[in-house]
This record gives structure tokens, sequence and C-alpha cells, in this order.
């Protein structure tokens, strides 16, 4: 479990780190579509060399594809709309208040998703605790924005 853990601290990590590279390729290009075309092409090969690498990359059967809710393929339009908010959003805005609206609309969104058990999640009641953790951060990165 605490590898899981460690990944995860990885990836939030890199959540921090990516809108500033990816938002200086696109003012460097001049481009931001064409670096988000950079950013999701270096992100596919990535996954197209660690899948084959480790062995655990195989494609769907037509019958295993065709039982995906409609709503699980849009992950990518998902990830893109992400990407996009990178490229013309965090150079603005500056990371702290880019990142801290990011995180606190995912936690808002998480613990209604938990709630509800919507798109694949169990069913997790959105205690008192949970709604004042929200809360707090809705606060805290109000601050963050502001100074």
């Amino acid at each position: 479990m605490w590898l899981l853990y460690a990944l995860t601290l990885l990836a939030g990590i890199a959540n921090a780190v990516q809108p500033g590279p990816n938002a200086t390729l696109a003012k460097t290009l001049g481009q931001p579509f064409a670096a988000g075309l950079v950013v999701v092409t270096v992100s596919g090969t990535t996954l197209l060399t660690l899948g084959l690498l480790s062995g655990r990359l195989s494609l769907p059967s037509p019958e295993e594809a065709a039982q995906v809710p409609w709503w699980a393929w849009c992950g990518g339009l998902l990830g893109a709309l992400l990407v996009l908010s990178q490229l013309f959003v965090a150079r603005q805005i500056g990371a702290a208040p880019f990142l801290g609206l990011l995180v606190t609309a995912g936690v808002i969104t998480s613990i209604a998703l938990d709630h509800f058990g919507w798109v694949g999640f169990k069913e997790h009641p959105a205690g008192i605790g949970r709604i004042a953790g929200g809360v707090l951060m809705v606060l805290g990165v109000s601050l963050v924005a502001l100074f």
C-alpha cells in the first residue's frame, strides 16, 4: 500500500510541476495547440513504451470494448482540458493559484463523486469531516490566490 501512496505523491508533484514546462513550451513555440499535441504525443509514447516493456499492454477485444460505459471513454477529453488549462491559464495566474484551484476543484468534485458513487467510484458518504475539509480547501486556496 505504501507504494501506491508514494506513486500518488509523485503524481501530485508532477501535477504541480507539469504546467510550467507545458506553458513554457506553448509560449516558446507560439502555438499552444501544437504544444498540447507534443504533450499528449510524449505521454502516449511513454505509456506505449512502459506498457510494452512491462508486458502489460494489450488491446481490448471488440466485446470487451463494447461493455465499457460510454462515460469511461471521456477520460482523454478531460485530460485534454487539463492540458489546455495548463497551456492557456497557468502562466497567467501563477503556479500556486492554478494548482490550488485545480486541486480544490478536484477535492470538491471527488467528495461528490464518492458521496453519490458516480463514474465508477464506490459510495462513501460526505460526512461533516469531508465537507469541512472541502470548505477549508476553498478558504486555503482563496488565501493563496489573494496573497
